[in-house]
């Protein structure tokens, strides 16, 4: 993907799309595509102390400048309050393949800059090619910082210890023994000892945070170019673990080599390929366990057990990837609690949170997703089916959060003050969508709990009748309970404040689902209204828009965010099973096909916009659809990708 300078006539409009790269641990590197720093999170490395939590910017980026005939050409791009420098000037386009590659242009001099992060280390790797060069000298000084990556720093709070050797810097941050190692592959390390202030990233005013911060210049490489000599330069930079490769050409070969590694079989669909080296940014490792997991979203997402239940068919098993998938549930079944699974592992060295009440219920659903796919019941039966049986007694008895069946064999949970279901704002003691009692898709998941369950049970041969039993008893609550007969859908909760009928995306999952608790015409009737009433382009309104509650922009401080980002905010993960329930009620409708290709196009224009290669967290609600919070989400691409391989691929490729 290639954009030019049509994409950056404006600062503004070229900070509007950002790449993203990750080592496989947690750490990661990001930025726009004209290299300026717009937000706290960005920088060429964020590393992670205690993979995948405990994430430190470490080098926000490197100030270039060429002298040509004593004159200076700033190629880094950045603001502060007061001065903007337009090292975009100088760029000729920006590529995004495997990594962000820059070209830029000063007179017959092009500069190509590439940048690469080493997997499963915390380390990158920033590498110039000058071609055509005329006699000049570069200068890469890099701006080094050591805070946890959802802060800022001002100058009084940087304190580093510095040792210039001839082409490394080491840098010591106070307070600490742990190093950060800047080498270069060629010229000279020169002491600079400075500090470059005030740094300004327009997305934190935007979001309502201060977003003003300085970083530590501890020196820079001089580097000679002499007339007619091409040469590539590489800057290193590593976390923790001193510098043993300045080879960048070798580094970047070698990480485009483990991508390819993924792509055998999903060569021949370009939009596939591109979602499928996309769901490799989430998966990585975790120490605690010593397996996988996934991050929910970047920049500033930990890793979360619902994110990640409803993730995993699309990023491991549709991407073929099944001992990833395998190594994610067992991750997730350690930590199981009072019958619940974690609900996020935060950034702190603290025990996993639990408040949740879908995070377990969809635990059931990849378990079954996995036998569906490798047909490894061994694994289950041995390692998980232990979970299983104890998450399904701990919601039928009675369990933490006040989470338990009740006389009509459906799910009760929580109370007023209480935020278990995805729809989880909570600002201060304010619950943004209260959602306590019967929640529509937290009972059609347990249907579906159910169900899997008395399918382990035959598969193992041993009586599944008891499952079989409570499963219909649901199902016959369910559709007395919650069907909507003026509406012709779903009540969204039912508690003792009544049936609140507004018009949500959580009731698709009662069609959606491995196992739907509805089928005929209410489950056509409820994938028509969802259609009608909450579809955009580029996922569900989780509020109908012509609901006196509705929000349609995600914009301003945390209240204002909060306040809208389940009151009408477009979410993209809910539009797969949506795709799922569509191609399931209209199975016999011979144009199924286009129908189902025109959920997708939307998505073929998007992975070129907000984070190259990558998919939104979430939209506007309101026209045009604007990208809002995290601009990569887990869920956003394993559930476009899953419906796209599970539901449309096979119908145009039977």
């Amino acid at each position: 993907m290639i954009f030019g300078k049509s994409h950056w006539i404006t600062p503004d409009q070229g900070i509007k799309k950002e790449w993203l790269i990750t080592n496989g641990i947690g750490g990661f590197a990001c930025g726009t595509i004209i290299g300026m720093n717009a937000r706290r999170y960005h920088g060429l490395l964020i590393a992670s102390l205690n993979p995948p939590t405990e994430r430190f910017l470490v080098m926000s980026s490197v100030s270039e400048c060429v002298l040509v005939n004593g004159e200076k050409h700033l190629l880094h791009t950045f603001k502060t309050p007061d001065f903007f420098a337009h090292g975009e000037y100088y760029l000729e386009a920006f590529r995004y393949d495997f990594i962000p590659e820059f070209y830029y242009r000063i007179e017959s001099m092009r500069i190509e800059k590439r940048i690469c992060l080493r997997n499963r280390k915390n380390q990158v790797a920033v590498v110039y090619r000058i071609i055509n060069p005329v006699t000049c000298r570069i200068q890469l000084a890099p701006l080094i910082n050591f805070r946890d990556y959802h802060g800022l720093s001002v100058s009084g709070s940087l304190n580093f210890s510095t040792e210039i050797r001839d082409r490394e810097i080491i840098i010591t941050p106070g307070n600490t023994d742990r190093k950060i190692f800047v080498a270069c592959s060629d010229g000279k390390a020169v002491e600079s000892n400075c500090f470059f202030y005030n740094m300004d990233y327009p997305y934190e005013h935007e979001r309502g945070f201060d977003g003003t911060e300085d970083h530590y210049m501890p020196g820079y490489f001089d580097i000679p170019v002499s007339e007619g000599e091409e040469k590539t330069i590489t800057l290193i930079c590593s976390f923790d673990e001193p510098v043993d490769i300045t080879d960048g050409e070798f580094i970047i070969a070698e990480e485009i080599k483990r991508q390819k590694a993924l792509l055998p079989g999903f060569d021949g669909d370009e939009f596939l390929r591109r979602l499928v080296l996309a769901a490799d940014k989430f998966i990585v490792e975790r120490n605690s366990t010593n397996s996988k997991t996934v991050i929910a979203g970047y920049p500033w997402f930990t890793d979360w057990g619902r994110d990640t239940m409803i993730s995993l068919t699309g990023l491991t098993l549709v991407t073929k990837r099944y001992g990833d998938a395998r190594d994610i549930l067992y991750t997730f079944a350690k930590y199981e609690k009072d019958g619940l699974i974690p609900n996020l592992f935060p950034d702190e060295k603290n025990e996993p949170a639990y408040n949740t009440v879908d995070a377990a219920l969809w635990f059931f659903e990849a378990v079954y997703k996995y036998l569906r796919y490798t047909g490894d019941m061994k694994f289950v039966k041995e390692e998980l089916l232990t979970v299983l049986k104890r998450i399904f007694k701990a919601y039928r008895e009675g369990t933490v959060f006040n989470i338990k069946m009740d006389d009509d064999f459906l799910i009760y949970a929580g109370n007023e003050h209480t935020q278990l279901t995805w729809m989880d704002a909570k600002v201060d003691d304010w619950v943004v969508t209260p959602r306590h009692g019967k929640a529509v898709e937290i009972n059609a998941l347990w249907y579906n709990a159910a169900m899997v369950m008395s399918y382990i049970f035959e598969q193992i041969g041993e009586n599944n009748a008891d499952y079989s039993a409570l499963a219909e008893e649901i199902r016959k609550s369910f559709i007395k309970l919650f069907w909507n007969a003026n509406k012709g859908c779903l009540y969204d909760v039912v508690n003792e404040k009544g049936k609140d009928d507004k018009i949500r995306p959580n009731q698709i999952l009662a069609v959606s689902l491995s196992f739907p608790v509805l089928d005929g015409e209410l489950a056509k009737s409820v994938v028509d209204t969802v259609y009608r009433k909450l579809y955009t382009a580029y996922g569900l309104r989780s509020l109908s828009s012509d609901d006196p509650e509705y929000k349609g922009i995600y914009i301003g401080d945390r209240y204002q965010r909060d306040g809208a980002y389940h009151q009408g905010t477009v979410w993209v993960w809910p539009l797969g099973q949506f795709i799922t329930a569509y191609a399931r009620v209209y199975r016999n409708d011979k144009s199924l096909s286009e129908k189902l290709k025109a959920f997708f196009i939307p998505f073929h224009d998007h992975l070129r916009d907000a984070c190259i290669g990558n998919i939104s967290e979430i939209f506007d609600g309101n026209e045009p659809l604007i990208a809002r919070g995290c601009f990569a989400q887990a869920w956003s691409v394993a559930e476009i990708l899953r419906a796209y391989a599970e539901d449309y691929l096979p119908l145009v490729d039977p």
